[in-house]
């Protein structure tokens, strides 16, 4: 039964198993109701039935104490039987309605001395059905006696039998009554899952505004609804930055296949006129800034793979990092000047990844070399201690890495938005040869993959021209190389 009832419930909507369940509860719980009740009821009655026996009896043997038992022995007529019988089981006295020679209970039931209660049958004592015999002792210790009164259950068992058929007949009529009141309400419980589901089918994933209906009630649905809206937004704006992505990749991808292929259609037409020498030497200017650009574009993802699993983690060479040495390598790549590097007085080390934080200078100083009227200056300080950066170590230290410049700089509105993919501004900072916008988003991932954080400020702000100071913090890490 319970492997059948197991396999029956998962074939039954979410509606039917609950009504399924909770009618199965009543009728259990209404059967443990109603034996209980039954068995409570046969109790109080038979307990009334024995009080009442062993009134009579109890006062019919301070009569026979006495010696004043009258004869035939004053009961109720047609409810009671009373027989006084003594020690060789002879009958003494009776009720008027009682058997005067056969005593209600045999010698091997009655027990002398004792007061007893036994159900012998009717048939015995005259009345029909099961009969309650109770023995009260009486008498003195010379003459001991007996007193039996016997009483009809036939009562006892119509009550009971009454109030099982009406039990019977109720609790069925009742379970239905309450079945058809649970499936309403089940039902109405239910119409806002129904119409989430109905909204969730009709999303289709396109352009614009999907949302599911949230119900009035302040309950768990209720809290669902906002909670499955909330990922839904959460959804649309992956969705949209995913696509604006792409589209801006494929434009930036466009635009140096196109110059190539331009390139390649002029050589031909002019056939033997074509200065080949120039012509190579454009055709690897771009393939050098397609290579820039899906490089970044791979790095990118890459980061952000990692960033959706971080329970898998990609493997880096994170070790201690010498930030002067760090500096300095990267400056003797570009001339001085207009690049001028600050040494730093001591080692400044800091732990991440080398060519991850390699990547961060290059990509700032190349950014300010674009847009620089004169010079671009590289230092780094530390340790500082104040501000805290999140996720700092040593002590809460960190070292400042700055790179500045003295070109246009950026407004102090555009400088969160620039560290957005492919963003160009529409000044001075517009789309050149080299740049795609990702140089920056590319720095702040990397920084904070090494637990620093990347500021932009103005690096004069009384001038014309304020130029701009980019501003890496990073955590400072104690000497490794210290005793």
């Amino acid at each position: 039964m319970r492997g059948r009832l197991s396999t029956l419930l998962p074939n039954l909507g979410l509606r039917s198993r609950l009504l399924a369940l909770g009618v199965l509860g009543l009728v259990v719980g209404f059967a443990l109701g109603g034996a209980l009740l039954l068995g409570a009821l046969g109790w109080t009655l038979q307990r009334s039935v024995d009080d009442e026996a062993l009134r009579t009896a109890d006062a019919v043997a301070l009569l026979a104490t006495e010696d004043a038992l009258p004869d035939p022995l004053p009961v109720a007529g047609g409810q009671l039987r009373v027989q006084v019988v003594d020690g060789q089981g002879r009958i003494r006295a009776a009720s008027i309605d009682a058997d005067r020679l056969v005593p209600m209970l045999g010698a091997d039931q009655l027990r002398a001395g004792q007061r007893q209660r036994l159900v012998v049958d009717g048939r015995r004592v005259g009345l029909t059905g099961p009969v309650r015999v109770v023995t009260v002792p009486a008498g003195t210790p010379d003459e001991p006696l007996t007193v039996l009164v016997a009483k009809s259950m036939s009562d006892v068992r119509h009550s009971l039998h009454v109030v099982r058929n009406l039990l019977l007949v109720g609790f069925p009529l009742l379970v239905a009554g309450l079945a058809v009141v649970a499936w309403r309400v089940v039902g109405a419980t239910l119409r806002p899952v129904e119409a989430l589901r109905s909204g969730a089918a009709e999303i289709t994933g396109r352009a614009g505004a999907e949302r599911l209906p949230v119900p009035a009630g302040r309950d768990e649905i209720q809290r669902l609804a906002v909670t499955l809206n909330d990922m839904l937004d959460r959804l649309a704006a992956s969705r949209d930055r995913q696509r604006a992505f792409v589209a801006d990749a494929a434009h930036e991808l466009r635009s140096p296949v196109t110059n190539m292929r331009t390139e390649l259609e002029v050589a031909r037409r002019l056939g033997a006129g074509t200065d080949w020498p120039a012509v190579a030497e454009n055709l690897l200017a771009d393939t050098e800034r397609l290579t820039r650009l899906v490089d970044d574009l791979l790095l990118l993802a890459r980061l952000d793979e990692q960033a959706a699993r971080p329970d898998r983690p990609a493997p880096r060479a994170v070790g201690p990092v010498e930030l002067g040495e760090l500096l300095c390598g990267v400056a003797a790549r570009y001339p001085s000047p207009p690049l001028r590097h600050d040494p730093p007085p001591g080692p400044l080390w800091t732990e991440g990844d080398p060519g991850e934080l390699r990547r961060v200078l290059v990509n700032l100083v190349e950014n300010a070399l674009r847009y620089a009227h004169g010079e671009v200056r590289l230092a780094v300080t530390g340790p500082h201690l104040d501000p805290p950066v999140p996720r700092q170590r040593g002590g809460g230290a960190y070292h400042l890495v700055t790179v500045t410049d003295d070109g246009p700089g950026i407004p102090a509105a555009d400088r969160e938005r620039v560290f957005a993919r492919f963003t160009r501004l529409d000044d001075a900072r517009a789309r050149d040869a080299g740049g795609a916008g990702l140089g920056l988003a590319i720095v702040r991932e990397l920084v904070r993959r090494a637990g620093g954080a990347v500021d932009l400020a103005d690096a004069a702000p009384e001038a014309s021209a304020p130029g701009l100071r980019v501003t890496v913090r990073l955590p400072a890490l104690a000497d490794p190389e210290a005793d």
